[in-house]
């Protein structure tokens, strides 16, 4: 039975997709055809999950037959796999693939992903793209609006995350958590030798694609002369023009049927028009101080745990 030998275990909103997507071109690896299964991470089960998501679930699931047959990919929290039956199943399809992987961005926020994912898979290879907390947070912030998981500003968001406290997964749990990654990193680095753990930075991995998957490549010692195509992003940086209209409309299920009925040219047209995009959307100063000195000690330990400068996330 093929199983993975690979992770990529996050952070959320750090590029976790375009990787997968980039990876999976390699005729040396397999990746599971589902992205975010989050079968290691105890904590993500359906039962804990909030009745928005639940709903976000029960859309998208209807598609996961169609998906599964033509090898597309899925993201997040569409399909989970609870059983290790079902999780195995994803990877029946694989070859004589060097490298078998999966991407799970909640692994790396988990509390019992490095432990579980240790257990079965002690030899397996870990992957981590770390972003700085406060982008990664307005990033994941945006991605909510979109998918009207929110309706509030930024600065309301946040704080109501910063009350919210532990509880059913939702848009405030977790969030800000999702940022503190000096324990989150540290879980795999009591577990794993060092040799199986590749930690990137997505304000330098970034800027040159093509070195970052040579070095990827590399690390799964898969052929690193491949270069897959690199022309397209799988998340664009986006927000609903009207936002109190578009949480109404998404939040009450009627989108997701409408939108299958529209064609394909109307459906862009329309995004166009509802969604701001591009490097326009900044987050304000005042945000970004106040997330800045929710993370400082926390970056201060991460730096000293993993040797590296971050006062530029400071």
């Amino acid at each position: 039975m093929s199983l993975p030998n690979f992770f990529i275990v996050g952070t959320g909103k750090a590029g976790t997709t375009s990787l997968y997507s980039y990876l999976r071109q390699h005729p040396e690896i397999y990746m599971s055809p589902v992205k975010e299964p989050s079968y290691f991470a105890s904590e993500i089960r359906a039962e804990v999950l909030s009745e928005p998501m639940l709903r976000h679930i029960a859309l998208q699931s209807r598609e996961l037959p169609a998906v599964l047959n033509d090898g597309g990919t899925y993201k997040p929290f569409g399909w989970i796999a609870g059983e290790w039956e079902d999780y195995a199943r994803l990877f029946h399809a694989a070859g004589d693939e060097k490298a078998i992987g999966e991407a799970s961005a909640a692994y790396l926020w988990s509390s019992t992903a490095a432990f579980n994912i240790h257990a079965r898979l002690p030899e397996a290879k870990i992957i981590m793209i770390l972003r700085d907390p406060a982008e990664r947070a307005f990033s994941q912030y945006l991605h909510q609006l979109s998918v009207g998981f929110t309706g509030a500003t930024f600065r309301q968001h946040i704080e109501a995350c910063a009350r919210a406290g532990e509880g059913n997964l939702s848009a405030t749990y977790p969030f800000l958590e999702i940022g503190l990654y000096h324990q989150q990193v540290k879980r795999f680095l009591d577990l794993f030798p060092r040799s199986q753990i590749r930690i990137y930075w997505y304000e330098e991995a970034w800027r040159d694609p093509a070195k970052l998957l040579a070095d990827t490549f590399r690390f799964l010692n898969v052929d690193d002369k491949f270069q897959p195509d690199l022309s397209s992003h799988a998340h664009q940086r986006r927000a609903p023009r009207f936002v109190t209209l578009h949480h109404l409309l998404k939040s009450s299920g009627f989108w997701y049927p409408s939108k299958a009925l529209m064609p394909a040219g109307a459906l862009s047209r329309l995004r166009k028009l509802a969604f701001h995009a591009g490097p326009s959307l900044r987050m304000d100063p005042a945000d970004r101080q106040y997330l800045t000195d929710y993370y400082r000690d926390d970056i201060h330990h991460l730096s000293t745990l993993l040797d590296r400068d971050l006062t530029s996330w400071l």
